[in-house]
């Protein structure tokens, strides 16, 4: 029997070292399943918690009240392949913040109050496959930019936000992209939607319920419409409108023609001027 015993101590030893540390390292506030794993959600957190093991892979953060990432927060967490931040008081992600973690994959931002996602938010994490930040009642601008680098990324959620418009490079730029949620947005069916229009129809095998489950809202009486109802005849006239840039660039162009034909009148009655002068003063010498 001791023989046996004493085969099973290194066995024993591991195991009970096993149990003893689980946790060690776990935040007070907070609890961790397996050694790999962090969850701190719904614990009234109005910060960030500390000493969050290094090692750390999933970091549950959810139903907080936490109003900002430190933008070093996630430096020294280079295993973290799952982060769940939804449902907190996040108005803004400083860019940067989340290019230092090179393996993760999930990334939830729903349920806050961003704002906007301006250029570089994401800083190019190739290896993100699912980005979720929808259900943000305040977000209204998504920077063309605002994705770009994000090449693995297949699930984009921006559903029920405040987005009257969205630049079509903002999801062109990402080949792997196989699921996009827009619907609940109050989009504007102007010129600036025509685009976003076309690319919603070519890919409306990537919308969950495809182009049937979107609205718009008319820009003339604002009343929703279905874009199922709307074809690319309904933006025809956009395709004569002249922007901004092109009536400055034709007033310019007339004030331009303006001038030269100004100093052209101008030249030429000078030179007939002349000329009548020097035939004047010609035939007065002739007589003399």
């Amino acid at each position: 029997m001791l023989p046996c015993v004493y085969q099973l101590q290194p066995v024993l030893a591991l195991l009970f070292f096993a149990l003893f540390t689980q946790g060690e390292n776990c935040p007070a506030t907070c609890l961790c399943p397996d050694p790999h794993t962090v969850d701190c959600s719904g614990r009234g957190l109005t910060y960030l918690p500390d000493e969050i093991p290094l090692d750390v892979r999933r970091l549950l953060l959810a139903n907080n009240w936490i109003p900002r990432i430190p933008s070093d927060f996630l430096v020294l967490y280079s295993d973290l392949v799952y982060l769940d931040l939804r449902n907190n008081s996040l108005s803004h992600i400083e860019p940067g913040t989340l290019s230092t973690s090179s393996r993760l994959v999930f990334l939830d931002l729903g349920c806050n109050n961003l704002t906007e996602i301006p250029k570089g938010t994401f800083g190019e994490s190739r290896s993100l496959i699912k980005l979720r930040l929808g259900n943000n009642p305040h977000l209204s601008m998504v920077n063309e930019d605002a994705f770009m680098g994000l090449t693995s990324l297949r699930e984009l959620e921006l559903e029920r936000n405040a987005l009257s418009g969205l630049q079509v490079g903002a999801l062109s730029q990402l080949p792997s992209l196989r699921v996009v949620r827009l619907e609940g947005n109050p989009w504007v069916c102007n010129c600036n939607f025509a685009n976003l229009f076309t690319w919603l129809v070519e890919n409306s095998h990537k919308l969950p319920n495809g182009i049937e489950g979107m609205e718009c809202s008319l820009p003339t009486d604002g009343r929703r419409v279905p874009l199922s109802q709307l074809s690319q005849d309904s933006f025809r006239e956009c395709q004569i409108t002249l922007t901004l840039t092109d009536f400055l660039i034709i007033i310019f162009s007339g004030i331009s023609v303006s001038v030269a034909a100004i100093m052209a009148s101008f030249f030429l009655a000078s030179t007939v001027h002349c000329f009548q002068r020097w035939s004047k003063d010609s035939n007065d010498s002739d007589k003399h």
